[in-house]
């Protein structure tokens, strides 16, 4: 099975999404606030080798695509890796957006700050 992220629950303030699934295909969360744990530091393991799988599984489907001999078998595996891929990697951003600190800034963004609608940026005028 692989990641859906619109069956997944909002993620949950505090609780880390991994980078695998129970046998049943159900996300796993991890529950603490220590990033040097032996589970923690095994996930961000995993993550780092999903991460560098999705770039060398980027770099095959880019060639196969280039190469106009190749048939709907290697295309039919080129895009299998690739969507494996891509799930692993929303996973990954899922995670760790979700364990993003909010900044002040954001949470008075959030409340309805009626002052800015978007990001402000200061031009300056030369001439």
């Amino acid at each position: 099975m692989g990641y859906d992220r619109n069956a997944l629950p909002s993620l949950p303030r505090g609780l880390r999404l991994l980078p695998w699934e129970n046998d049943t295909g159900k996300p796993c969360y991890l529950s603490t606030n220590d990033p040097d744990g032996s589970l923690s530091r095994l996930a961000d393991d995993i993550e780092s080798d999903q991460l560098s799988d999705g770039a060398d599984v980027l770099k095959g489907a880019r060639a196969v695509l280039g190469d106009r001999k190749a048939g709907e078998y290697a295309l039919r595996l080129a895009l299998r890796a690739t969507t494996q891929a891509l799930g692993d990697v929303l996973r990954v951003a899922d995670s760790r957006g979700a364990r993003l600190p909010i900044l002040e800034d954001e949470t008075e963004a959030i409340e309805g700050d009626d002052e800015a609608d978007g990001p402000q940026l200061q031009a300056e005028v030369h001439g």
